[in-house]
Formats: structure tokens, C-alpha cells, sequence
């Protein structure tokens, strides 16, 4: 089979196009072959050695896909062939709340990911994906959606009549707006481009912020609820922006801290947290069990996700130069497979 690797050492010139075998499912396994992948910013992190500088290589990069199962191991009863699946990103990681043995069992580091063109995983570890959806649209769930609907619904109890401050437009971002949308919340969007505000407020947000043209978007999104604070940020600037997004936050409020875009390291009084009686909630993805009432909401409202773009696998490289660039509007995505 065909796949992509990080080998002989990170950096995005290091990506090979690679032979490797077919392999075979065990017990408890199923194969699939690969249909498409979307990229996540962890995925450029990690192909330049950022994510983790001592992860081994040689390593397949990526962890979110779809594919087709069309081969089950000795005592797979959950899964037929033919069967659509993506696997879940924390492979561990079934139901319950985190722990460490779950959430170190992630694909695209420290196990091989998605850009390959067969992969074995446990039957256990996958999630069948709504019909409806193309193999693009299916790739691009299992971080992106998933961590957007553990934020605003399994740990955040989103309701209609919320406020939810959304930073960027990115893949979490835009999921993250449809999902608020979908229970009824009204959702504000911050972007550094008018035109994607545009095109956010098409998808359903209520009102956009210009961070470059209005530094205080925090005090601005607090004046878009009569000065009472939203509800939820969903916060995936990191460093730079936890600032204003507690200036942004009502008393009582919620912030899901989930991408880290600016910087790690960060000066925030905490008075502003206590004084405010904010909860600050990491976000790490999720489990297959908010995967599955992700699929089964989005089925019913047939929700389609964002996409940016698709590449083929043999041209990767540009993908994730493109990722770089900061100009996507949704998910990057790879074909694997017609």
C-alpha cells in the first residue's frame, strides 16, 4: 500500500511517499481502505516536530479519515463489510471522562495515522458516519466536530437562548458555530478578514468582530449582549486572546480552552477568573460516545461541514503548506481513494 511518513527526521521536506505492506487485522480488528482525510493543526505541528519533538519516527502523519471496512478480524461483530467508518482520534478512549491511558492512544502520534491507503484498527475504535456526507465531508469529523460538540455539549450543556463567542474560522471554529446554531444559540465570530465574517454570518452567526480592526473584541462581544457577557467562548487563540476573552465571558460564565494558536504561556490575573466565578474547561477532543450523538444530531439536521479544499495524497506537501498559510476557510482535506 501507499503511504505518507515523516522519516529520517521532522520538517515538512521530510514527508515521503512511501511502499509499505498491507497489513492484516488481528483479532477484535477490522481493515479499512482509506478514502479521504482532513488536516488538523495538530497534524503541522507534529510534521515539524513541534507537537512532539521526541516522538519516533518513521511515523504517518495525521489522525482524522474515513474509510471502507472491507476486512474483519476473528470475533468482529460490530462491524460489516462495507461499512463507512472514521476512526476516533483517542483510539482508548470509548466513554467516561479522560485519563491517561485513554487519551495516549492517538493516531497521527503516537500511533500511524490517516494518509495511508489501508489501516487496522480495533472495531471498537471507529464510528460509522451519516450517509448523507461525502468522503470529505466525513474525514473532516473526528477532531474537529468532536471537539467542538464535547465544548458546547457533552461538558458545556449549550441551550437555546446562549450566547457563544467563537474565535477564528477555522475547522473547530466553524463546527463549533453550526453546533451552537443547531441548539439554538446565538453565536458571534471573530476572524482577522471581513470576508470570512461574511461568509460566517451566512453559515448563521449573528455577528462578526474584525480583531485586527477592533483590538478590544472583547468588550465588543460583551456590547453585543447589552454588556451582561456571553455565555461560552469557545477560546482557540491561546495565549494572546485568553485576555479578552475573559473580558469577553459573563460572570458565571464558561471558557473551553482549546487551541493554543498564539502561545502557551500566558499572564492572566486570576482575579479576573475568580472574581468572575469563570470556569475554565481544557478540552481534549473526545470519546466515541460524543462521536456517535455528534453523527446522530448532524444526521438530523443534516449538517454538512466546511470545506476548504481537497488535495490528493501524492500532494500532501502542499496541503499543509496551504494549512500554514492561515487562509483556510473550514477543512483542508486529502483524497486517498476515488
Amino acid at each position: 500500500m501507499k503511504a505518507l511518513v515523516i522519516d529520517g527526521g521532522f520538517g515538512l521536506e521530510n514527508l515521503q511517499y512511501t511502499d509499505r505492506p498491507d497489513p492484516v487485522p488481528g483479532p477484535g480488528q477490522v481493515l479499512l481502505r482509506m478514502k479521504a482525510a482532513s488536516l488538523n493543526f495538530r497534524d503541522l505541528l507534529t510534521v515539524r516536530g513541534l507537537y512532539d519533538p521526541r516522538q519516533p519516527l518513521p511515523l504517518v502523519p495525521c489522525s482524522d479519515g474515513v474509510g471502507e471496512v472491507i476486512g474483519l478480524g476473528d470475533g468482529v461483530t460490530r462491524l460489516a463489510e462495507g461499512d463507512r467508518v472514521c476512526p476516533i482520534f483517542a483510539q482508548g478512549w470509548l466513554a467516561g471522562p479522560p485519563r491517561r491511558r485513554r487519551i495516549r492512544s492517538t493516531l497521527g502520534g503516537p500511533l500511524d495515522g490517516t494518509l495511508c491507503e489501508l489501516m487496522v484498527v480495533s472495531a471498537e475504535s471507529v464510528v460509522q458516519v451519516p450517509g448523507y456526507l461525502s468522503d470529505e465531508e466525513a474525514a473532516a469529523l473526528p477532531c474537529a466536530a468532536v471537539t467542538a460538540w464535547t465544548a458546547l455539549v457533552t461538558e458545556g450543556n449549550t441551550k437555546a437562548g446562549d450566547t457563544v463567542l467563537v474565535l477564528g474560522t477555522g475547522g473547530v471554529a466553524l463546527f463549533a458555530l453550526q453546533i451552537a446554531r443547531l441548539h439554538g444559540a446565538r453565536v458571534v465570530i471573530t476572524s482577522s478578514s471581513d470576508d470570512k465574517l461574511a461568509r460566517a454570518k451566512e453559515l448563521g452567526a449573528s455577528d462578526g468582530i474584525n480583531y485586527l480592526s477592533v483590538p478590544e473584541w472583547g468588550k465588543a462581544a460583551r456590547g453585543v449582549t447589552d454588556r451582561v457577557g456571553v455565555d461560552h467562548v469557545v477560546e482557540l487563540g491561546g495565549a494572546a486572546t485568553l485576555d479578552q476573552s475573559l473580558r469577553a465571558v459573563r460572570v458565571g460564565g464558561r471558557i473551553s480552552i482549546i487551541g493554543v494558536l498564539s502561545g502557551v504561556q500566558t499572564s492572566i490575573p486570576l482575579t479576573a477568573v475568580l472574581m468572575g466565578a469563570v470556569r475554565l474547561q481544557g478540552i481534549m477532543v473526545g470519546h466515541r460516545e460524543s462521536f456517535e450523538a455528534l453523527c446522530s444530531a448532524f444526521t438530523q439536521a443534516e449538517v454538512h461541514p466546511v470545506i476548504d479544499s481537497t488535495y490528493p495524497l501524492a500532494d500532501v506537501r502542499a496541503a499543509f503548506d496551504h494549512m500554514a498559510a492561515g487562509a483556510h476557510f473550514g477543512k483542508i482535506c486529502i483524497r486517498i481513494a476515488e
